[in-house]
C-alpha cells in the first residue's frame, strides 16, 4: 500500500503545531532535570522527592514518546494499517496528557525543586512542564472541534471520566510508595487503599483496551453494563479508600509531628475524592443510558 505524506500546508495546521510543542516541550522538560539529577546524584535527598522525581521524568519520557510515534504516524498516514481506534488513542493520549502533565508541573516545583538553592535549569523544567500542559490541553480543543464522525467515545464527557479514573489510579502509585515508607499508620489500611486502587487501575486499562482496540461488539454481554458494573465497582472501592484516608487525616491530626507525612495523606484524600467523584458521574451516565435504552 502506498504512503501518503501530508501536503506542506498541513505542516503549519494547529495540530501539526502543537504536537511538534509537545515533543519539544517534554524533552526539553526530562533533559534539563535529567541534568540537574547527574549533578545531585551524589546528594542526600528526601524519599518522597526522589519517588517523584521519577514520576514527574516518566511522565515526561513516556509521553515524548508516544507523541513522537503518533507525529510520525500522522506525518506518513500509516495509522490506517494500525488495528487501533486512531481517534480515540489520539484523544487519550492527549487527554491524559493534560492531566499527567499538569501533576509534574505541580510537583515538580513543590517537592522535587530544591527551595534552597534554586537552579535556572529547575525553573526552566517546570517552564517546559508548563508548557507540554498548555499543548496537550490544546490538542484536546483542537481534536474535540473536529467534525463529529472524526470523534470517538473518548471525546465525550463519559471518555472523559475515563481518562480521569485512570489518572487519579496512576497518581496514586508515587503517593502509594511514599506511605509505604512512613512509620506511622496502620498495615490493614495500607493494604486495603492498595488493593482498591490496583483494582481500578486493573479496571481502567481494561476498559481503555477495549475501547482503543473496538472490541465492544466482541463482550460477552453489552457493553454498556459492562461500563455500569465497572463504574459500581470504583465507587465502592474509592469510597471506601476515601473513608480510610479521612481516617487517617484525624488520626495523624491528633499523633503526628511531622508535617510532611500529614500532606502526604492528604495529597491522597484530594486525589481519591477527584477520582470518586469521577466514578460517580460515569456511574449516573452509565445508569441513564441503561434506563434510556429499556425505554425503546
Amino acid at each position: 500500500m502506498p504512503v501518503i505524506v501530508l501536503e506542506a500546508r498541513d505542516f503549519t495546521s494547529p495540530l501539526f503545531l502543537v504536537r511538534t510543542l509537545e515533543v519539544f516541550s517534554s524533552c526539553t522538560a526530562f533533559s534539563l532535570v535529567a541534568s540537574l539529577e547527574h549533578k545531585s546524584s551524589n546528594s542526600s535527598s528526601d524519599p518522597s522527592s526522589d519517588t517523584f522525581s521519577i514520576f514527574c521524568m516518566f511522565t515526561w519520557c513516556f509521553f515524548f514518546v508516544i507523541t513522537l510515534l503518533i507525529h510520525i504516524i500522522s506525518i506518513i498516514q500509516f495509522h490506517s494499517l494500525i488495528p487501533i481506534s486512531w481517534k480515540n488513542l489520539t484523544m487519550t493520549v492527549a487527554l491524559l496528557g493534560v492531566l499527567m502533565s499538569l501533576s509534574s508541573t505541580v510537583v515538580f516545583p513543590w517537592i522535587v525543586m530544591d527551595h534552597g538553592t534554586v537552579s535556572p535549569r529547575a525553573l526552566a523544567a517546570t517552564v517546559a512542564s508548563g508548557l507540554t500542559f498548555v499543548a496537550y490541553a490544546a490538542e484536546s480543543c483542537v481534536l474535540r472541534t473536529q467534525a463529529h464522525e472524526q470523534r470517538g467515545y473518548i471525546s465525550s464527557l463519559p471518555g472523559f471520566l475515563k481518562i480521569i479514573q485512570l489518572w487519579g489510579g496512576l497518581k496514586m502509585i508515587p503517593l502509594m510508595v511514599i506511605i509505604s515508607n512512613m512509620t506511622t499508620g496502620i498495615l490493614w489500611q495500607f493494604w486495603i487503599c492498595c488493593v482498591s486502587y490496583g483494582t481500578c487501575i486493573f479496571i481502567s486499562l481494561v476498559i481503555l483496551v477495549v475501547i482503543l482496540g473496538d472490541f465492544a461488539g466482541r463482550c460477552l454481554l453489552p457493553f454498556d453494563r459492562f461500563l455500569a458494573a465497572f463504574s459500581l465497582i470504583g465507587v465502592l472501592l474509592y469510597m471506601l479508600a476515601t473513608v480510610i484516608c479521612l481516617t487517617k487525616i484525624l488520626q495523624m491530626g491528633e499523633t503526628e509531628s511531622n508535617p510532611h507525612n500529614l500532606s502526604v495523606v492528604i495529597m491522597e484524600t484530594v486525589v481519591s475524592s477527584v477520582t470518586l467523584l469521577a466514578y460517580t458521574v460515569d456511574l449516573a451516565f452509565s445508569i441513564k443510558l441503561l434506563c434510556d435504552r429499556s425505554h425503546i
